[in-house]
């Protein structure tokens, strides 16, 4: 199980990072390069009946109202915690920053994530995990809520995409561990951005 996840993980770094700027064409792309993927056999999280009818996933039209630029307040001497996931698996990971940001008029905040044991990696050292959930999960969107890729800013400010917000594997098939979004993560508006639920 911890092998699949880490797979998911990798797949997915090519994903969600964005632009100073909102782009329509970047979120096509994205939303592109995640439909050949879960096309594509060796690579798709689907099960082989949903594989077999696979066309494409279902997104939330490109919106400029969910592509906000965040201020980062990075956390001093926080502790690494054992991450809830959706099996006995938990991954270690530390709270690295606090995010906050603007909606229609409505400031939010969420925690960005490292874990542990990919930071280690070179190529990861620097990558961060935003998950969260919102007022649309369970009804249009996963029930358990979606992950943003983002990469560690040298200033004070972050781009958080929501178009480029994805579900975890979980959402497609249960055989993959998958970190459960945390409570403080909740956002109390509808994200109305990103890939929609797989099934009805």
């Amino acid at each position: 199980m911890r092998m699949l996840f880490t797979l998911f993980l990798l797949i997915h770094f090519n994903f969600g990072f964005s632009q100073e700027q909102f782009d329509v064409s970047a979120v096509a792309k994205f939303q592109k390069e995640l439909n050949t993927e879960y096309a594509d056999a060796k690579t798709s999280p689907l099960t082989a009946e949903d594989l077999a009818v696979f066309k494409t996933l279902d997104f939330y039209p490109a919106s400029e109202t969910f592509f906000v630029v965040a201020k980062l307040i990075r956390t001093q001497k926080e502790k690494p915690f054992e991450m809830e996931t959706s099996t006995d698996r938990k991954p270690l990971y530390v709270k690295y920053g606090e995010l906050s940001f603007t909606i229609n008029g409505r400031d939010f905040k969420l925690n960005a994530y490292k874990n542990i044991e990919l930071s280690k990696k070179e190529e990861y050292k620097d990558y961060l995990f935003l998950p969260f959930s919102d007022l649309t999960s369970g009804t249009e969107s996963y029930i358990g809520g979606k992950y943003i890729d983002l990469r560690i800013p040298k200033g004070d400010t972050i781009v958080i995409d929501f178009n480029t917000s994805y579900n975890p594997y979980c959402a497609y098939n249960h055989k993959y561990s998958c970190p459960k979004v945390p409570l403080e993560n909740d956002l109390d508006i509808e994200i109305k951005a990103g890939v929609k639920k797989f099934h009805d």
